[in-house]
């Protein structure tokens, strides 16, 4: 699924990286604990969280994740931003809770990690 098509689902909104929307991803993975993304291996994922820090971006750099998606409402700070810009990632937020964001993304069929 194209990342523009998660966004539409999702009702979400492209803060960075939208030059990257035609992206695919074919998984997801729904976590706020960053130790436990650290232990993915997949290519193509779509990190789920309502985390939003600078160790996000930085979990994600390290697990090759290209795209997060921050629900929640969660907002993106500019040095959040900035640094997702730099390593050429796409940024998504959508107002759902995650478990409300994951079923709707399971349902257009992303697949589950696990």
């Amino acid at each position: 699924m194209k990342l523009e098509e998660i966004s539409s689902i999702l009702n979400g909104t492209v803060v960075c990286g939208g030059d990257k929307i035609h992206r695919e991803v074919t998984h997801a993975f729904a976590s706020d604990l960053m130790s436990d993304v650290l232990t993915i291996n997949c290519n193509n994922l779509l990190l789920i969280t309502g985390l939003a820090n600078m160790q996000t971006i930085r979990t994600a750099e390290m697990s090759d994740i290209e795209c997060i998606l921050f629900v929640r409402k969660k907002t993106v700070t500019p040095e959040m931003k900035n640094l997702a810009d730099e390593l050429g990632m796409t940024l998504i937020t959508c107002p759902m809770t995650m478990f409300k964001a994951s079923g709707l993304l399971y349902m257009a069929g992303i697949k589950p990690l696990f």
